[in-house]
C-alpha cells in the first residue's frame, strides 16, 4: 500500500548543544541523523506508544535505509524543527520523509527518507506492524489516503 500525505508533518522541537557541533562549530552530519530519530520516536509517543512498551510486546521498530541531503548548517544554540512524515505505509515497513529546519526562519537544513521495518524483537526477523499502530501512522501522521498498489 502506498500513502500519500496532504495534512501537516509531524513535528518535534530540540536544541542544538555543544556535543552535537564539530571542531568548526557546526552540527556534525551523523547529528541530523540523530535528531530525526528523536523525532520519529516522539511521533509514537505522541500516538500514545512507547518505544519501551513496545519492545516489551516484541515490537521493535529499524531503520533499513536512509538517504540524506545537507543545504545549510545549524549551529550552537539554535532552536531546530524536525518533522516526521509518513509516506508511504506497507504491511511490515514505513517510509518517512523527514526535515530539519531552523525554527527562527524555517530554513531548511537536511532532509531525509527512512525506511523504517518492523521486527519481532527476539529474532529481528520481519513481522506486520500491529493494527493499533498501523492505524495510528495512518490518522496521526497526517497519512490521508491509503490506496492498494505496492
Amino acid at each position: 500500500m502506498r500513502a500519500q500525505n496532504q495534512g501537516q508533518p509531524f513535528a518535534h522541537r530540540c536544541r542544538v548543544y555543544f556535543e552535537d557541533t564539530d571542531a568548526g562549530g557546526i552540527v556534525y552530519y551523523v547529528n541530523y541523523l540523530k535528531f530525526m530519530e528523536r523525532a520519529r520516536t516522539e511521533l509514537l509517543r505522541a500516538g500514545g506508544f512507547a518505544q519501551s512498551q513496545l519492545a516489551d510486546q516484541g515490537v521493535l521498530f529499524v531503520v533499513h535505509s536512509c538517504e540524506a541531503r545537507y543545504f545549510v548548517p545549524a549551529r550552537l544554540d539554535d532552536e531546530l524543527l524536525v518533522s516526521a512524515d509518513v509516506i508511504e505505509l506497507n504491511r511490515a515497513s514505513l517510509r518517512f520523509r523527514q526535515q530539519v529546519r531552523r525554527a527562527a526562519d524555517n530554513v531548511l537544513l537536511c532532509e531525509g527518507q527512512f525506511l523504517v521495518a518492523c521486527v519481532r524483537a527476539d529474532s529481528f526477523k520481519p513481522r506486520a506492524i500491529p493494527a493499533a499502530l498501523n492505524a495510528a501512522f495512518a490518522s496521526n501522521s497526517g497519512v490521508s489516503q491509503l490506496s492498494a498498489g505496492e
